[in-house]
């Protein structure tokens, strides 16, 4: 967006410094890195297609500077799949539906929808979902026009008919374009293309010969469906659009065109003119020949173009159903309005046609009847047409009332028929609709939640919200000690849809349940099934260090260790179900097999007692082990074997363990684990063997057992058992990791390890030292590339780790042929296969472990290391984001019919039941204030949030200050301000040792603003407001106390324990809402002259207050919030927006000349200005980083980095410009701006730990900047050092022209990213290219690494020195710090 928003945030400066450290920045030099950690929640176009196969049903959003694909689930709830950004702006998306016609060899491609986007890179993009991606990548770009957003050059609006065989994109206005699609063999999408008119200012030719222009705004547009019977080589697709003329008497105009194909012409077949109701979309009915609807400003006209040079109107549904009086919210905000509410664009363009009722002289074509159509009809917002269905025609639409209908088209022997149904839904206006398959109605509203509606018995019900959490006007950030993370409270939505947003990173959960901190000594937590097949969890097991407890999975969790027979006073090493109804305990001493009694299940013995026996290793300890079906695998050290156990059943519920296999390992293994079975896995390896020539497994065999183990060499194997053959090693991977400086990394050792099965196999292993590392199967190029001296080298050192020591299967204690290959050396084609090292992060510093959310081989899992993480089994490379929840040392998974998703965390010495929600778009809870919330501050004494809140639907007000509990959501008190009184600002100021809120309001209506930027003639006030706590005694008194805000304890006030329940919020046995309780008091208030738009802190003792182009410096009298004196004032030329303050300085932002800094001189008492901006800016927020540099957001969605740490302030004179450090394009408007907390540097393995820049650079890395958008929007800019700065502006250079991480739009990344800067000026970098680099495989990062460098960003640095070398270590653990912290 580019256009303005209201007044800016008044920036909310941190406490002033009395000290001087760090009072200046060292030098002028800024290095930033942005990153996006919450994507833009603003739907402008949503469409469903089948983009990921051609059996998936998926939507797509467009949300101007992304695209996010979801799907609807059957509970009707949108579940994000992907999301990417597109580095432009999108005008307009639409589907290219798949065409048998279609001639494309491509199989990733074939039988798929396209999408095709029209965006500022003045290109038509074609784009395909890419499944190992997971992302969409482009198949081409047609280039259309020039970059931008010229509202004469094609790139505004796109229109794609039925077929799929033809495309149209058109201007804001005079002209389009239309292309035939061929796709053919060659790769060639378009066929033929022409441009209407072909020249500028040009005209087209009618039927009569006779010669138009097309000169206005080109309203809407659609292709006509053609007889599908006519043959394809004689189509002539024709294309209508409605057109807007400029100074037209008519506002209506409905031109045919008719694309001529063998010719190259389009000729204009049918032209109308009317000067009724306002036409606003003309939409293809399909499946039909020759029919679309006209939708107007109070009814919907049935057309029929089968004659296209003698169109007529069929039917005619009037729309008048909504009564004026009705129409109350109809006055809701839009965007347009909170830009302008200072009337910044007042004299912007208006409108493009206003609603009215013209009537005109009889015509041939005037079927209306006008008199019916009054000047507040309803007309339709959006609309969508049911899927799946060609022999009927039903389209559902909103109208601007907010209700919902369906029309129905019947085609009868007698004529055209069209049915109306009743009201459907009421709710707010629709921007977009999606009508889904199983009667689903996707409902998009503007700056508020969308909804998943269903049909049910005739009509529409609600059945899950689309959270959309834009705009956010205002935002601030708190550490709550327990979250132990930071969470973010944004002012959300507009009027009454206003809402206070709760923002955390990561994945949501839902905490169900949390026990007392009784559960000291967790060693492991495993749940177990009864049957193999059950649908649910059976027993949780818990370990300790010298007990182990099995609870009953349930609504209560009850101990029946005795019942289920593990042995309680054991240290369980590993668990599981070896056949159903038959569990397995396997502890350091042996291995014991359980029988469950009945009683604690129904599957379970008919027995008072359960029936054990157990198997024990002789004279050596067990150190780990797995249990699977039909296969217990258990490991012991000193001396180092591996046993292969079995169990048999001799008579009815008598089972015993016996030895199957046993060998002598060279290296100590660290980790087992055992697939669940699979048909496809032993499908793949038998390909894999066929299509490499390696054989997987010996002819005439298969894979009865499969397991993979990790091993102290360090290295991780896939190992088969089979009862003929023994034991293969089918692959291994060696462990061999150096960091920058060429050294090994120790602790690389396998802390557990996991095969996966989605569309590839491949192994996972999580290493001691917080690694995550991901191998493949090699290709067949990878197998014949590699030298057959290497591989020996590399086999022969890993697969005589086993060697037999005994064999109770073969009695003459024989050396399997396997083991025999293995030591004599390797030639081609043997086993094992030599795993492929895909990809590497480092997830934290403590032991990863894997644990998959189910037994399936394709299961995601859950990565627990220092945080737990969510890995994405099916992403490309390794993909995983933070689940929203404390550090936790055990994890696993708890299904039960109670809780079917249930994940148990063990944190704290505490049991946490918690469902993770990763169907939720975002990790955002919500409430509803009932007004538009303008400014939030937090209050850490009382714990309250205190919300500035206008447009309030309430009689006795329309603005007010609200104190906010952010646990309930509940408004614990307010303070309203007088009868057409709004509030501006507020901010809290230091009064001695305690705070007051000093607040801003208005008290004239209309602007604060001419449309010069000089401020209009209004009054303000200021106010000064203390907190008075109330305290109700038990026997019923109530004890006041007028106090500032700040007197109280923390502690005294609220347990903010987010995981507590309702009946927790209290102290000392007694609930805090029923003894306590806040209200505002207004200690001193004064008029002024001039809107009051921003309040900040300076120093110690005084504050700083705006009124128009004024801002004064005041303070209390002997600390006396109700004396208040203004010491100083000063004018500048334009309306003052914002104040911020750091030390001495003073940044003025104005709505004109951009940032000016001032300098406060206590003894003369006078205001100084010393800098200027070097640019006109209009400013929506500004912070003070030191007393030399100001990070300044305008509104046209630019952030720049302002420094005048070269100037001698000796010599600082009002035309001494401030320097332009660097700027980035973000391409949103930030509106808020706060200072973060957040530092992305690991604790270990520091990368400058032995630099002279380490301490600067982790003292640096607390000033990130978090600014939100407009569009819902989190951003995030990292203070960087030089040479990190350096480092990934080269992997960005590359980054952006590679095809697997260039911008999917087309566009030009540094043109894109320097927009609204200086040329000269260093760029920003950018941190959602750059994560790109992390989403890839380690030899396609080696590929971009190796490409040339692109066009880096043009800063002095790149000029004067080389290029250096990259090495892909060095930029992968620069960028995991960030992907760690972030998400």
């Amino acid at each position: 967006m580019a256009v303005s928003e209201e007044e800016s945030s008044s920036s909310s400066s941190s406490r002033p410094n009395t000290s001087n450290t760090n009072l200046r920045s060292p030098n002028a030099d800024a290095f930033y890195l942005a990153k996006t950690v919450l994507r833009g929640s603003v739907v402008l176009q949503a469409v469903c297609g089948h983009f990921r196969s051609p059996n998936s049903y998926d939507v797509v959003f467009g949300k101007e500077t992304s695209i996010e694909l979801v799907i609807v689930d059957e509970d009707g709830v949108v579940q994000s799949i992907s999301e990417q950004p597109v580095f432009g702006t999108i005008k307009d998306i639409a589907v290219l539906p798949w065409n048998k016609r279609f001639q494309v060899q491509n199989p990733k491609v074939l039988g798929k929808d396209m999408l095709l986007v029209i965006s500022d890179s003045g290109k038509l993009s074609f784009l395909t979902f890419c499944s190992e991606m997971h992302r969409f990548l482009p198949l081409t770009h047609i280039q259309l026009s020039d970059p931008g957003n010229s509202r004469h050059q094609v790139g505004r609006m796109l229109a794609v008919d039925s077929s799929g065989c033809f495309v149209a994109a058109s201007a804001y206005e005079d002209q389009l374009a239309i292309f035939s699609l061929s796709m053919s063999s060659s790769g060639d999408i378009i066929d033929k293309r022409i441009l209407c008119p072909p020249e500028k200012d040009g005209g087209l030719e009618t039927a009569k010969g006779s010669i138009i222009n097309i000169s206005g705004t080109i309203w809407s547009m659609c292709f006509i469906s053609e007889d599908d019977n006519q043959p394809e080589k004689e189509r002539k697709p024709v294309l209508a659009i409605l057109l807007n003329r400029w100074g037209s008497f008519y506002r209506n105009e409905l031109l045919l065109l008719e694309w001529n194909i063998k010719e190259q012409s389009v000729q204009v077949v049918y032209q109308f003119a009317e000067a009724g109701p306002l036409a606003y979309h003309i939409v293809e009915v399909p499946h039909t020949h020759g029919f679309a609807f006209l939708f107007r400003a109070g009814d919907i006209a049935l057309m029929d173009f089968r004659n296209v040079k003698s169109p007529s109107c069929v039917h005619r549904t009037s729309l008048n159903f909504t009564p004026l009086e009705e129409k109350k919210f109809k006055n809701s905000i839009r965007i347009p309005d909170i830009m302008d509410e200072e009337g910044m664009y007042s004299v912007a363009a208006s409108a493009l046609l206003e609603l009215g009722d013209i009537n005109k002289n009889d015509d041939p074509m005037n079927i209306d009847d006008y008199s019916s159509v009054q000047p507040g009809s309803n007309y339709v917002c959006s609309w969508s047409w049911e899927p799946g269905v060609t022999n009927g025609h039903r389209i559902i639409f909103s109208a601007d009332s907010g209700d919902l209908y369906a029309l129905e088209v019947l085609f009868e022997s007698d004529g055209v028929r069209v049915n109306l149904s009743d009201c459907l839904y009421k709710g707010r206006p629709a921007n977009a609709l999606l009508w889904l398959d199983c009667g689903f109605v996707a409902v998009v509203v503007d700056m508020a939640d969308g909804m998943v509606l269903k049909f049910e018995e005739g009509f529409l019900k609600y059945k899950s919200s689309i959270q959309n959490i834009a705009p956010i006007l205002d935002m601030c950030i708190v550490d709550y000690p327990d979250e132990k993370h930071d969470q973010l409270f944004a002012c959300s939505g507009m009027a009454s849809e206003g809402s206070l947003r709760i923002i955390r990173s990561g994945i949501s959960v839902e905490k169900l349940l949390k026990t007392a901190p009784i559960y000291q000594g967790v060693t492991g937590t495993w749940t177990v099934k009864m049957k193999l097949s059950d649908p649910y969890h059976s027993f949780l097991v818990l370990s300790f260090v010298e007990e182990t407890r099995v609870l009953s999975v349930g609504v209560n969790f009850s101990d029946v260790t005795e019942s289920v027979g593990f042995q309680p006073d054991v240290c369980t090493l590993a668990c599981g179900v070896v056949a159903d109804g038959v569990m397995v305990q396997i502890h350091q001493r042996g291995v014991r097999l359980c029988l469950p009694v009945g009683s604690v299940h129904p599957e379970g013995i008919p027995f008072s007692s359960p029936i054990c026996t157990s198997w024990f290793p002789d004279n050596m300890s067990i150190s780990l082990g797995a249990v699977g079906h039909g296969m217990i695998v258990v490991a012991t050290s000193s001396p180092c074997f591996l046993f292969i156990l079995g169990i048999r059943c001799s008579l009815a519920y008598h089972y015993e363990v016996y030895q199957m296999y046993c060998v002598k390992l060279q290296n100590e293994l660290s980790c087992i684990s055992i697939p669940q079975k699979h048909l496809e896995l032993s499908r793949f390896l038998t390909n894999y063997a066929a299509n490499n020539s390696t054989p997987a497994f010996p002819s005439g065999n298969h894979v009865d057992n499969l397991f993979v183990i990790g091993t102290h060499r360090p290295s991780v194997e896939v190992v088969s058992f089979t009862g003929d053959k023994g034991l293969q090693v089918l692959a291994i991977g060696i462990i061999s990791l150096t960091n920058t400086l060429g050294t090994t990394i120790s602790g690389c050792v396998p802390e557990d390890v996991r095969l996966v099965l989605v569309d590839r196999l491949y192994v996972l292993s999580g290493l001691r030292n917080g690694m995550l590392l991901r191998f493949e199967w090699p290709s067949a190029s990878t197998l014949s590339s590699a030298g057959s001296t290497g591989q020996q080298s590399i086999v022969g050192s890993s697969t005589i780790n086993f060697h037999i020591s005994s064999n109770l299967l073969s009695p003459n204690n024989e050396v399997p042929e396997i083991f025999k290959s293995n030591i004599s050396g390797k030639t081609e084609g043997d086993l094992p296969v030599n795993l492929q090292l895909i990809a590497v992060r480092r997830i934290g510093i403590t032991p990863v472990f894997l644990v998959s959310l189910s037994d399936s081989l394709d299961a995601d899992m859950i990565a627990l290391s220092d945080r737990p993480w969510l890995l994405q089994t099916a992403r490309h490379s390794l993909s995983y984001t933070s689940i929203s929840f404390q550090p936790s040392t055990h994890v696993t998974p708890v299904c039960s019919v109670e809780c079917p998703r249930g994940i148990l965390f063990v944190a704290e010495n505490s049991l946490n039941l918690v469902e993770m929600v990763p169907s939720k778009r975002l990790n955002v809870q919500a409430f509803h204030l009932g007004g538009t919330p303008r400014k939030i501050l937090y209050h850490n004494a009382t714990r309250l949030l205190f919300i500035m809140r206008t447009e309030l639907d309430n009689d006795s007000c329309s603005s007010d200050i609200c104190c906010v509990d952010p646990l309930s959501g509940s408004v614990v008190s307010s303070f309203k301000f007088e009868p057409g009184e709004t509030g501006k600002c507020m901010e809290f100021i230091k009064v001695g040792c305690e705070h007051v809120l000093v607040v801003g309001t208005s008290l004239s209506a209309g602007p604060a603003m001419m449309p010069s930027g000089e401020a209009e003639s209004t009054k303000g006030r200021l106010l000064v407001l203390f907190l008075e706590y109330t305290h109700i005694s038990d026997i019923g008194s109530v004890t006041q106390r007028n106090s500032p805000i700040g007197g109280y304890s923390a502690d005294q006030l609220f347990n903010s324990s987010l995981c507590s329940s309702p009946d927790d919020n209290n102290y000392d046995g007694i609930k805090l809402e029923e003894t306590e309780a806040w209200h505002l008091r207004l200690a001193y208030s004064t008029i002024v002259s001039g809107m009051i738009l921003a309040v900040c802190q300076y120093l110690d003792s005084y504050f700083l207050f705006s009124s128009g182009s004024t801002f004064s410096v005041c303070g209390f009298v002997n600390d006396n919030c109700q004396r208040m004196r203004k010491f100083a004032s000063t004018r500048t030329r334009f309306t003052i927006m914002t104040l911020t303050s750091h030390f001495t300085r003073i940044a003025v932002g104005d709505c004109r000349d951009g940032v000016l800094f001032y300098s406060y001189h206590e003894d003369s008492k006078k205001l100084e200005q010393v800098y200027c901006d070097p640019v006109q800016r209009l400013v929506a927020d500004c912070l003070l980083m030191d007393v030399d540099t100001a990070v300044v957001s305008d509104r046209k969605g630019s952030l720049v980095v302002l420094s005048c740490a070269n100037h001698l302030e000796d010599n600082a004179s009002p035309e001494r410009n401030l320097t332009l450090s660097c700027s980035y394009y973000m391409g949103e408007i930030a509106m808020s701006m706060r200072k973060g907390s957040f530092s992305y540097k690991l604790p270990a393995d520091d990368m400058l730990k032995d630099s002279d820049d380490a301490t600067n650079n982790i003292n640096s890395s607390r000033n990130c900047i978090m600014a939100s958008t407009l569009l819902g929007s989190i951003i995030i800019f990292i203070p960087m050092t030089r040479e990190e700065y350096e480092l990934l502006e080269e992997v960005q250079a590359r980054l952006v022209v590679d095809p697997l991480t260039a911008p999917i739009l087309g566009n030009d990344h540094n043109e894109f990213r320097s927009r609204e800067s200086r040329a000269g000026i260093r760029k920003i970098l950018d941190g959602d290219i750059l994560g790109q680099f992390l989403e890839l495989t380690s030899m396609q990062q080696e590929a971009v690494l190796a490409l040339p460098s692109g066009t880096p960003n043009v800063t002095v640095m790149s000029t004067l020195k080389p290029p250096m070398p990259v090495m892909v270590n060095q930029v992968v653990r620069l960028l995991e710090r960030v992907h760690y912290a972030l998400n």
